[in-house]
């Protein structure tokens, strides 16, 4: 090549490369998460606007969302609502003025009820759950009392101690070869005291009162119901072991019933003659059946004040009003 001609020059020009995409996902995933802490900080903004009653509205929709719908009833919105549906008319004889409440009561006074009412029920609950525990109690206590006994572990066959709807219910029963009273007497055999004074002292650690019920078996005295019967043998029966628990410590205070009632609650109802029959039931009253019994013993309704009007209602059902025999009530006094 010679050197007069030019030689060419080369420009290598190099371009940076292009940085590639990485995409939009990470901006999905921000825009969920925003929209997920706006819908969170709003709950809590609504939930900390509403009433405790309200909430409870809410609470209950979700627990069964259908009720309300296919049923109807109460729901959280009529707390705070003007108009409720199916209620009294809140129109007035003014033009364009309404009354805020049904004309009984405003919407703070019934939620101030509604809250009171929830507060007494609950209270209420309370106690009845403290008594059924401290009755659980007691029911382990006269068990373990009853093992602890040498004298009364032979006998705990005819011990029977179980939960009723009106409290903690003890039945002594009494057999053919061990019978707890003399025959077509209320004279008690050792035994059965003994049994009647070791539960007498128990009885005591709990507050609860008790009635004490008399049973026997359906066999008839020779002189028929007209005298002597089974009715007034239950009744002592059921007198005589008041006294026992009263001597073995407890309280005499107690004691809110006495009855005797014969054959009318039979253990054995297809063998009224069962000797399994003959029974004293001693029943530690939880506090619901207290207060019913000591609210029927203190309330009374008067139909009429006079003879006339008594036969007057016999009349109009035509016929006299009947008599049903009446289980023997002893007081309750040692």
């Amino acid at each position: 090549m010679s050197k007069g001609k030019e030689r060419a020059i080369v420009v290598k020009r190099v371009t940076a490369a292009k940085k590639s995409h990485h995409g939009g996902a990470w901006k999905l995933a921000y825009a969920d998460f925003m929209t997920a802490m706006m819908a969170f900080f709003l709950l809590m903004w609504l939930l900390s606007s509403v009433t405790p009653v309200q909430l409870k509205g809410i609470a209950e929709y979700f627990q069964q969302p259908l009720k309300a719908a296919l049923f109807g009833g109460d729901r959280s919105a009529e707390d705070s609502s003007i108009v409720k549906g199916g209620g009294r008319d809140i129109s007035t004889d003014k033009d364009g003025v309404t009354r805020r409440s049904d004309g009984d009561t405003t919407n703070a006074t019934r939620t101030a009820s509604k809250s009171d009412d929830e507060a007494i029920n609950q209270q209420q609950g309370s106690l009845e759950r403290r008594e059924q525990v401290r009755l659980h109690d007691l029911q382990i206590k006269l068990m373990a009392a009853i093992e602890a006994n040498p004298i009364l572990r032979q006998f705990k066959q005819q011990i029977r101690v179980d939960s009723t709807l009106t409290g903690l219910r003890i039945e002594i029963v009494d057999t053919q070869k061990r019978p707890m009273f003399a025959t077509a007497s209320d004279d008690v055999e050792p035994y059965m005291r003994d049994i009647l004074r070791a539960i007498g002292q128990t009885l005591n650690d709990v507050p609860n009162r008790i009635v004490v019920q008399g049973h026997t078996d359906a066999v008839p005295y020779a002189g028929g119901e007209k005298g002597y019967s089974n009715w007034e043998l239950s009744a002592d029966r059921a007198n005589a072991s008041r006294r026992e628990l009263i001597a073995g410590g407890m309280d005499e205070d107690k004691v809110l019933r006495v009855i005797g009632l014969a054959s009318a609650q039979n253990l054995n109802k297809a063998d009224p003659l069962d000797p399994e029959n003959r029974r004293i039931s001693i029943i530690v009253l939880n506090k619901k059946s207290e207060d019913a019994l000591t609210r029927d013993d203190t309330s009374t309704t008067t139909l009429s004040n006079d003879a006339a009007g008594a036969k007057a209602l016999g009349s109009a059902f035509g016929a006299a009003p009947a008599v049903a025999p009446q289980p023997v009530t002893v007081p309750a006094k040692p």
